[in-house]
């Protein structure tokens, strides 16, 4: 596999290494590899989520339970989860976030571009420590502070995986 598409290799065992045992998801493309490395995975309990809100509680409820977890989702699905962030926040539960971003480089849809322009200011006011990976590169390394973040400071920690990781979105009919 060529070196800069192996990145959700990377981040799936970054994952691993951090003894993640559940990963709530909105079934996405850019997360596609990811999800099927998850899912794939007989120690890692794979949830498919209506709404990535769903994905907080799923976070609090595996804290509670003993497990660690990772909420999969696009920059979109944040704007469902600003509220219930205030739960993590104020109980200082872990949440270790994986966004994929819309409204960036060559992005077609212009619904994707709002949300996608306010995904690290709407963090940052949530006290979310945010990391931001533009490369192959940096995917793993990100991951790896914000596991340290969420799951040592017990704290909200987010890696905002950039459009052009992902590549050019195309409209198909």
């Amino acid at each position: 596999m060529n070196a800069s598409m192996d990145w959700p290799d990377r981040l799936f065992e970054t994952i691993k290494r951090a003894g993640i045992r559940q990963v709530g998801y909105v079934p996405d493309a850019g997360h596609a590899r990811l999800i099927d490395r998850c899912r794939a995975d007989p120690d890692i309990r794979d949830v498919v989520l209506t709404t990535e809100e769903e994905g907080v509680a799923l976070a609090a409820g595996a804290w509670l339970g003993g497990e660690r977890s990772a909420l999969l989702m696009q920059s979109s699905g944040l704007g469902n989860c600003v509220n219930m962030l205030s739960l993590m926040r104020t109980c200082r539960f872990p949440l270790l976030m994986l966004i994929t971003m819309r409204g960036e480089w060559e992005e077609f849809n212009p619904w994707q571009e709002p949300m996608g322009s306010i995904v690290e200011p709407v963090l940052k006011l949530c006290e979310a420590e945010v990391y931001r990976a533009n490369a192959p590169d940096e995917v793993a390394g990100a991951a790896e502070r914000a596991v340290q973040v969420a799951f040592g400071d017990e704290r909200i920690a987010t890696v905002v995986l950039s459009q052009q990781l992902i590549g050019k979105k195309v409209w198909t009919k």
